[in-house]
C-alpha cells in the first residue's frame, strides 16, 4: 500500500514512518517547510504525483492554548486545509485518514464516549479539529481516528515531566481533575495501519487501554524512572490555562476492538516501553 503522510515529523508521523516499511507499505512523508497543507494547490500537486492509496493527515495546529488567540490560523490548519486534502484524495481515489482528538467532546459524560455520541467542543482547538472531521467526511473514502494524550518521539507530556526531573525538581504540581487516555504513538501507528489493511472507514476511537488523570500519569512516570520526586495534584482552575479542557473525555474503543479483534495494550505497559527505549 502506498501511503502519503502529512505532518511526518510529528510524533505519529515518525511512528508511521518506522512501522510502515516493516508491514510492506511504501511511505512518503511531508512536513513543513516542504509542504504546507494550507496551500491547496501544493497539496493537489504532491498527491497527484505520489498517487497514494491512502493519505494520512497527521499535520495539525496542536497548541491548545495558543489556538484561543490564533483561531484563524488554527482553523486554517485543522479545518480548512482538510477540505483540500479530501479533494486531493478524491482526485486519485485515495482514502483520507484524518487524525482527530478527544477534545471534540465536552467531558461531561459519565461513560466513555462512543463514535456516534454528540460532540460539543469547548475550546477553539476542539472546534477546529471537529471542523476537520466534517471536512474529512466529505471525502468519498475517509477514516477519522480520534485519539488522546499522545506520547512518542518528540514533544509530549512524558518528555516534559522527564525534563523537570532531570533539571532537579523535587516537587511537581500536576492537574488532577482532568481524565483521559494516554496513548503511545507507536501503538496508534500500528493500529492505523491494521485498520487500513482491513479497509476500515468511518470514525473510530483509538487509544491505549485504561485511563488516568494528568496527576496519575505523572506519578506513573516518576515511579517508572525511579525519581525521588513528590507529585502534588492541583485543580484545573489553579493551573489557569487559557483554553478549557474536557474534565473526563474517555474514549470507548469497542469499534476498534471489534475491527482488530482486540484493543491496544494498557497505557502503563506502553509507557514502560517508551521509557525503556529512551525516547
Amino acid at each position: 500500500m502506498r501511503l502519503l503522510v502529512t505532518g511526518s515529523r510529528g510524533q505519529l508521523g515518525r511512528a508511521l514512518e518506522r512501522a510502515a516499511p516493516s508491514l510492506g507499505h511504501d511511505f512518503a512523508g511531508y512536513d513543513l517547510p516542504e509542504l504546507d497543507i494550507t496551500d491547496a494547490a501544493a497539496v493537489h500537486a504532491v498527491v497527484r504525483g505520489a498517487k497514494p492509496d491512502a493519505v494520512i493527515n497527521c499535520a495539525a495546529f496542536t497548541a491548545v492554548d495558543a489556538a484561543e488567540t490564533e483561531a484563524e490560523r488554527a482553523l486554517a490548519v485543522n479545518g480548512t486545509a482538510v477540505a483540500g486534502l479530501a479533494a486531493a484524495a478524491d482526485a486519485v481515489g485515495a482514502l483520507l485518514v484524518q487524525i482527530s482528538t478527544d477534545y471534540v467532546f465536552d467531558g461531561t459524560s459519565r461513560r466513555p464516549y462512543r463514535e456516534d455520541d454528540p460532540v460539543n467542543p469547548q475550546s477553539v482547538y476542539g472546534k477546529t479539529k471537529f471542523a476537520g472531521e466534517r471536512a474529512a467526511a466529505a471525502a468519498r473514502r475517509h477514516l477519522v481516528a480520534r485519539t488522546a494524550w499522545l506520547f512518542g518521539e518528540g514533544a509530549n507530556f512524558v518528555a516534559a515531566i522527564r525534563r523537570q526531573i532531570e533539571a532537579g525538581a523535587s516537587t511537581l504540581r500536576v492537574v488532577g481533575d482532568q481524565r483521559g487516555c494516554p496513548t503511545y504513538a507507536e501503538d496508534l501507528a500500528g493500529a492505523l495501519l491494521r485498520l487500513l489493511e482491513l479497509g476500515a472507514e468511518g470514525t473510530v476511537h483509538a487509544v491505549n487501554a485504561g485511563e488516568a488523570s494528568w496527576f496519575e500519569f505523572a506519578g506513573e512516570i516518576v515511579r517508572r524512572v525511579g525519581a525521588d520526586v513528590t507529585v502534588i495534584p492541583i485543580a484545573t482552575a489553579e493551573a489557569a490555562r487559557p483554553a478549557p479542557r474536557p474534565a473526563r473525555a474517555i474514549l470507548d474503543t469497542g469499534r476498534l476492538q471489534a475491527l482488530l479483534g482486540g484493543g491496544l495494550r494498557p497505557w502503563q505497559e506502553a509507557l514502560g516501553e517508551y521509557l525503556r527505549l529512551g525516547a
